[in-house]
């Protein structure tokens, strides 16, 4: 069988994608990667044959809402060359879905760690059900941009989301991260995190000073235009009791204060430093969460837009996260849930329950099944 993975560039979707195409490879199938420049390379480390884009914004989750055509004509064109006989993608990545579509190609869609859209049945409320409402029609309004500009003819699905889900979408979490009640889309299943990140090179690595202090390791998100970390995090690690390392991630340039105990970096990797934590301050986005997790670290959230709201939520509700006090908190309210969050054993236990439950979910193996699956 020969499998195409085209994945977004960005580490939290391009890394789960390798994770699948390494454990595909090993099943003894083809597997080629469309990557831009600097994913290419990465995707080189993880053994997998590359098939290289040169613009690196075509596959860039920051600019999906406007590279659908472009992500269009780049996948249908290696799908000519390559003749797979499945497609493995990202959500958001709309150019592989409407080419897979056009070819008549299964495609398996990797998901983010909770699911983003309506529930068929159940979930957490009816403001939780018009944000996701929201989220879904926003959402759909690019991806058929995506479709008139390939030429396709009008879809008549039964639900709004069929089309975003391919022949099968695979949640990266746990069911225990969405409301006891929901009832998930036939094509939508949990696999687990499909975790794999590149080894850190020796002059990556980062030294963190051994003493008592309670450490966190800080993953930054976007802002979305919501309220930055930065202040919170100034203040919250200017005490002398607590240190943090922050990883930059898609968020902007630092702004660290000079007396704050913080080592500020962008790094393409976190698990060497997820270790050594005490707990995870996250504006809750996937990767982080799921590295927390699988590291039994509790987490600390502050979400602002997008998947960020939903997935603090799940964290919260699971019983693995504390929330990060508003903007304008004083000094000892952000102190106290550092504090709070890293010794409190309930927390603690509770993400290492969840966590040694997607550790032992054979996540990659599950995914590759479902690839297998979907190309007979």
């Amino acid at each position: 069988m020969k499998v195409l993975l085209c994945p977004l560039d960005d580490p939290g979707y391009l890394y789960p994608a390798l994770a699948v195409g390494r454990e595909l490879r090993r099943r003894a199938h083809t597997v080629h990667v469309l990557a831009g420049p600097g994913a290419a390379t990465t995707a080189a480390t993880a053994d997998l044959d590359v098939s290289a884009v040169p613009d690196p914004t075509t596959l860039s989750v920051t600019h999906w809402t406007v590279r659908g055509p472009e992500q269009y004509t780049t996948v249908a064109r290696a799908v000519r060359r390559l003749r797979p006989d499945a497609l493995v993608t990202s959500v958001l990545h709309h150019g592989a879905l409407v080419a897979a579509e056009a070819a008549g190609l299964p495609v398996v869609v990797l998901g983010l760690t909770a699911h983003l859209w309506p529930y068929r049945d159940g979930g957490a409320g009816p403001a939780d059900a018009h944000d996701r409402t929201w989220r879904l029609t926003e959402t759909l309004k690019h991806y058929e941009a995506v479709r008139e500009a390939a030429g396709l003819a009008p879809r008549r699905d039964r639900f709004p989301d069929t089309p975003l889900l391919g022949t099968a979408f695979l949640l990266r979490g746990h069911p225990l991260l969405e409301p006891d009640d929901a009832e998930l889309p036939a094509a939508v299943r949990h696999v687990g995190p499909c975790w794999w990140e590149p080894e850190p090179a020796e002059a990556e690595e980062v030294e963190v000073p051994p003493d008592a202090k309670v450490l966190a390791y800080v993953h930054l998100g976007r802002t979305f235009g919501g309220t930055s970390l930065w202040p919170r995090l100034n203040t919250a690690f200017t005490s002398g009791s607590y240190r943090a390392v922050v990883e930059l991630g898609r968020s902007g340039a630092p702004e660290a204060a000079p007396d704050a105990d913080l080592i500020v970096g962008r790094r393409p990797w976190m698990g060497p430093l997820v270790r050594q934590a005490d707990l995870v301050l996250t504006n809750a986005t996937s990767a982080p969460v799921l590295g927390a997790l699988l590291h039994g670290k509790p987490l600390l959230v502050a979400p602002n837009g997008s998947e960020q709201q939903v997935l603090a939520a799940a964290c919260l509700r699971a019983g693995v996260a504390h929330r990060l006090p508003e903007p304008g908190a004083s000094a000892a309210d952000l102190r106290a849930a550092v504090e709070r969050t890293a010794h409190d054993p309930l927390l603690r236990s509770r993400a290492e329950e969840i966590g040694g439950l997607l550790a032992d979910g054979k996540s990659e193996a599950r995914a590759a099944d479902a690839v297998e699956s979907a190309a007979r």
